[in-house]
């Protein structure tokens, strides 16, 4: 009787066990685009997750009428919150860092070119580029406490590192929750920790192939564990101009006008998913030979990169110890 007692108590330990070996996989709609959180609990997360994103779209949004960033642009006077004032200082470093290559006043230039799909490069007024540019410039945005304080007609956008900040307020939730085991996407930008523990390997993740046709291929696939990636393209906006030369969706943060590039897909692994986005969105205009040089000094990212060679072939370059597949 006892040695069948004690095969039960065998058999109900590892149908506990496999019980354990579960992942939760939430996903929905957020910033424009789609959010998937897979992480080892039985707990649904769901409406925490949710009012997250609401309070981040409240502070940063320049889709929404009523953020604090477009009450900001509109010069109301605003108390940002902590999640503004993280971005904000980290968008100071990585501005001065990459010498204004990532400035998140250039958005009302972007917003000037009107970039959409395969569209037709325009002429617009140099007076107004010129007018634009010259409020330009993210070091004339001062933070004092809970204010800010910036030109007039200056634009404030920091769409190209609050999805990456969205990602480490998931990641870090996770974390006082504490749950070892999570992948959070969205919209392809990622922060892993532990381990896929229905898989017992590291986070399975992939850098897409630059398909301007919209199909879908991967470039690579690599293990993500306890870092961020994202992955910053160049090939879903572009224009043409009369030479048939493509211009992406890249401002020069100098001159105003858009830049030409032969990159087209940046992946960025970092500490955390908002230092890799602002990184990716930053390396698009500096160029491979200035990345080059800049990862020299920054050993804690890793970089990949596809691009066109002078045949108009795809090539790739993985630096700083970017993953093999």
């Amino acid at each position: 009787m006892k040695q069948v007692t004690t095969i039960l108590l065998v058999v109900l330990l590892l149908i506990s066990c496999k019980k354990e070996l579960k992942n939760t996989k939430l996903s929905g709609s957020v910033f424009g685009t789609f959010y998937e959180v897979t992480y080892n609990s039985n707990i649904d997360y769901e409406r925490q997750f949710d009012s997250l994103f609401y309070v981040i779209n409240k502070s940063m949004s320049t889709y929404q009428a009523n953020s604090d960033i477009s009450k900001l642009n509109r010069n109301e006077k605003v108390k940002i919150d902590d999640h503004f004032v993280k971005v904000y200082e980290a968008s100071k470093i990585i501005y001065e860092e990459t010498e204004g290559a990532f400035d998140p006043t250039i958005g009302a230039v972007v917003n000037a070119w009107d970039f959409g799909p395969e569209g037709k490069i325009e002429n617009l007024d140099s007076l107004k580029i010129d007018s634009l540019m010259f409020t330009v410039g993210f070091s004339k945005v001062i933070r004092t406490d809970n204010t800010i304080t910036k030109p007039e007609s200056a634009f404030l956008d920091f769409n190209a590192i609050a999805k990456g900040y969205a990602v480490d307020v998931i990641a870090t939730f996770l974390d006082d929750k504490n749950i070892k085991n999570y992948l959070v996407n969205i919209g392809g930008e990622l922060h892993a920790k532990g381990i896929n523990v229905e898989k017992n390997t590291g986070w399975t993740v992939g850098v897409e192939n630059p398909n301007f046709d919209g199909t879908q291929s991967l470039s690579r696939t690599l293990i993500l564990t306890n870092e961020a990636m994202a992955t910053s393209g160049t090939y879903r906006k572009f224009k043409i101009d009369e030479s048939g030369n493509r211009y992406a969706h890249i401002i020069d943060t100098k001159t105003g006008y858009p830049s030409k590039t032969n990159l087209l897909s940046i992946s960025v692994i970092a500490k955390d998913c908002m230092t890799a986005d602002a990184y990716a969105t930053a390396f698009k205009s500096m160029g491979i030979e200035k990345v080059k040089t800049f990862l020299k000094s920054h050993p804690e990212l890793k970089v990949f990169l596809i691009f066109e060679n002078d045949k108009k072939e795809l090539e790739t370059l993985a630096l700083n110890g970017f993953p093999e597949n």
